[in-house]
Formats: structure tokens, C-alpha cells, sequence
């Protein structure tokens, strides 16, 4: 099992720390019905296990408030980085930077993976570099915008306003990339 230093079982169930234990029920039921082993369409072995074991701590009580000790301990250290980071890069350029990296990840999801075109947001903070905390912003701005489209499972997506953005500002993205030179990025 792992701990909960590496896992977010509220990430996994897609729900808020601050969700009802009757929420984590239907949540959970819903998602493993979707993701159970013997489901053809949509089955998936290790996204069930990673479900049920989120819902075995979230579920209990007392493994619940021992987790979400941790789990407030990690999001303050997550924090702390990130507003660190946020001193060195909070400017207007590097925003509009992170912002086509993200819809360049996703553009590249789509179009080397069409039968999975889609990015979960934590699969995004691994290729980008960047904690969730710091790409919220980001991912609201493109969504609002409609340049990226969440689906119903929470998966990321690129549209096709966000791909033609990409391609029309993708000269400005190498340029600044050169200026910048590959240790500054």
C-alpha cells in the first residue's frame, strides 16, 4: 500500500477534502462501476485498486482524520514551494509561457494518442514540472477561454480554438524558449 505522502485519495476520487462521507459513498460507487475490471467498455484493474483504496481510507472515520492530517501537512508544504516559486516567476510572461506548454502538452496528447486524447490534471503537473496549486490558474484561464474543455471524467482536452491558438502563437513560444536558453526554463 502506498502512503499518503505519495497518493491524493481526494485527487483519485475526484471530490474535496471537505466532502461528505454519503459523497465519498456515491463518488466512489459511481467511479469504481465505471473503472470495475469486469466492466468491457470503460474497465480498468489498476485505476479500481487505486479507487478502492482511496474509498477504504476516506470511508473510515478514524483512517480518514488520521489521512487528512497528512494530507493538510502535504498541501501546506506544496503551498510553501509554490509561493516560493511564484516570487521568482509571477509575471505576466511566464504565465502566458506555462499557458502554451500546457495547451502544447495537450495539443500533442491529441494528436499522437487520438483513442486517448485527454490528460488528468495530475498526469499534467508531471510533464509540465509544475504542482497543481500553480497550473489551477492556468487551467481556469484556457477552460474559460475555451481553448481546453474538461470532460465529464475530469480529463483535460484541448479544442480546436485551443489548437489553433497553439499553432497561431507557436513562433512565440520557440522564440522565448531560445531567449531563454534550456536552463532557465
Amino acid at each position: 500500500m502506498q502512503t499518503s505522502t505519495e497518493t491524493d485519495y481526494y485527487e483519485i476520487l475526484q471530490i474535496s477534502p471537505n466532502a461528505e462521507p454519503e459523497t465519498v459513498h456515491r463518488v466512489y460507487r459511481l467511479l469504481a462501476q465505471r473503472f470495475h475490471p469486469d466492466n468491457q467498455d470503460t474497465g480498468n484493474e489498476a485505476r479500481f485498486r487505486q479507487l478502492t483504496e482511496a474509498y477504504e481510507a476516506l470511508s473510515d472515520p478514524a483512517r480518514r482524520a488520521k489521512y487528512d492530517v497528512n494530507h493538510a501537512q502535504q498541501r501546506r508544504d506544496r503551498w510553501r514551494l509554490v509561493s516560493t516559486a511564484a516570487q521568482a516567476e509571477n509575471d505576466f510572461e511566464s504565465e502566458q509561457l506555462v499557458r502554451l506548454t500546457v495547451l502544447e502538452v495537450l495539443y500533442t496528447r491529441r494528436r499522437v494518442e487520438p483513442d486517448k486524447p485527454g490528460i488528468f490534471s495530475t498526469e499534467l503537473e508531471k510533464l509540465t514540472g509544475r504542482p497543481r496549486e500553480h497550473l489551477e490558474f492556468t487551467v481556469w484561464y484556457l477552460i474559460q477561454k475555451k481553448l481546453v474543455a474538461r470532460s465529464d471524467n475530469s480529463v483535460l482536452l484541448i479544442t480546436a480554438d485551443g489548437v489553433e491558438y497553439l499553432e497561431a502563437n507557436y513562433q512565440e513560444v520557440l522564440q522565448r524558449r531560445r531567449l531563454r536558453g534550456p536552463d532557465q526554463q
